[in-house]
């Protein structure tokens, strides 16, 4: 009997990551990192696995459904590896809330999984930032939150126009559906064919329109919602909604912008929907403006609903939520990623001799307390052969230790970008 070969691919939808795509996450991540930080926002991390329910709740029919890993445990208890954030925060913040300090703003960097067809930008397996305010329902975390993405874009330095951030707003859909006289098991059908206008064409959208029940007329004063190019055409075309509180809090968001110098970051864009039933006030996608990569990066919104689903009083709670994949192509679409070597800034320290090799292991350890990346060589080596190994791996310094060296109370460094040798002294 053969035992069975095991392949050694990675799982369909996962990625292993070398050394130096993991220093190209790495990069990614740490800027993230640091523009949270720099608004005030805390880090928190919540458990892989879930109650499947939590996302069936208001995550939607494809990632609440047909995308989510579920399994049994030994309890009998149905569980789901996380495909998203923001249930797994709210039932964390749902047992703080009343208690804590408001407003929260917190944010993670984590890895989640969706059963669903891998493509260009999308894994199964991804790992995203999520950025959330709790506790506040003004404005001014709305603003926080829109300035927050522009910075944490802009934060790589991109060059101009290389991306914008469209805007709606969910109550302006809300007092659309009223003037239709929308019936309510209607709504989250028509949302998902809104959230598709750009991706079908427009006599698709019209025959899946009809297919739900909604007359010409309906489908016409649709048309002029999605077509409308700013908040002034809107209205211009649809005057009723000037009354939708949705409206009125955009055109304080877009007069807040300018008085910040980001409002040519931002446009109105009512096709934006989103796909998460959740979402209840602004909300808001980041696009890549590359030609090669004309697609949404990420978005998020106001969900100030979801905390009863814990059995709790509701909320307010605002965030989005940028994933690796879509920032990498960003990135690399732009000519923005790092070219960093993996050795930057390492020394090699070959053993040369036998009888210096603890002195060689003393003196690389004192060294590595000191701040300095000291690779040590294995075995007895030949300074020749260290110099080619050191060159073939991008190393940018050698430390020769030879019994010369030694019998002076000295070791050289020596620079393989321009040969130059430093002499120190071994204390």
């Amino acid at each position: 009997m053969t035992d069975k070969k095991i392949s050694n691919q990675e799982v369909k939808g996962t990625k292993d990551w070398l050394p130096e795509e993991f220093g190209i996450r790495k990069y990614i991540f740490d800027k993230w990192r640091q523009v949270c930080l720099s608004y005030g926002f805390l880090e928190y991390l919540t458990p892989l696995l879930e109650n499947a329910d939590i996302y069936r709740a208001k995550s939607g029919e494809d990632i609440g459904g047909k995308e989510l890993m579920v399994f049994v445990d030994q309890g009998d208890r149905e569980l789901a590896i996380r495909p998203e954030m923001t249930p797994s925060v709210v039932r964390l913040v749902s047992k703080i809330y009343p208690t804590a300090s408001k407003p929260l703003r917190l944010f993670s960097l984590a890895n989640f999984f969706r059963n669903e067809k891998p493509q260009r930008g999308r894994n199964r397996e991804f790992w995203q930032l999520n950025c959330d305010i709790f506790g506040d329902d003004s404005i001014q975390s709305d603003l926080e939150i829109l300035q927050l993405s522009i910075d944490l874009v802009s934060s790589f330095n991109p060059p101009k126009d290389s991306f914008i951030l469209k805007v709606s707003h969910r109550q302006l859909l809300d007092s659309l559906f009223s003037l239709l006289k929308i019936e309510e098991n209607m709504k989250i059908g028509l949302m998902r064919l809104m959230d598709k206008y750009n991706k079908m064409s427009q006599d698709e959208l019209i025959s899946r329109m009809k297919e739900i029940g909604l007359e010409s007329d309906q489908i016409d004063l649709i048309f002029k919602f999605l077509t409308s190019e700013n908040i002034e055409m809107l209205v211009d075309k649809i005057p009723e909604l000037k009354d939708s509180s949705g409206w009125q809090s955009l055109v304080n968001i877009f007069e807040k912008l300018n008085g910040l110098g980001l409002l040519g970051y931002v446009k109105f864009s009512p096709e934006i929907i989103r796909g998460f039933d959740y979402y209840d006030g602004l909300i808001f996608e980041v696009f890549d403006l590359h030609p090669d990569n004309n697609r949404a990066m990420f978005g998020g919104g106001r969900y100030n609903g979801l905390a009863s689903v814990f059995g709790v009083k509701n909320f307010p709670a605002i965030g989005f939520a940028p994933g690796d994949e879509t920032f990498r192509l960003f990135l690399s679409v732009w000519d923005i990623l790092p070219k960093n070597n993996l050795k930057d800034d390492v020394y090699l320290f070959p053993i040369l001799s036998d009888n210096l090799e603890k002195e060689s292991l003393l003196l690389a350890s004192k060294m590595r307390k000191n701040g300095i990346k000291v690779e040590v060589g294995f075995g007895l080596n030949k300074i020749s052969r260290a110099l080619e190994y050191a060159d073939k791996s991008k190393i940018d310094y050698v430390i020769i230790l030879g019994e010369d060296e030694f019998a002076k109370g000295v070791y050289k460094i020596k620079n393989m970008s321009s040969g130059q040798e430093e002499i120190k002294k071994i204390n």
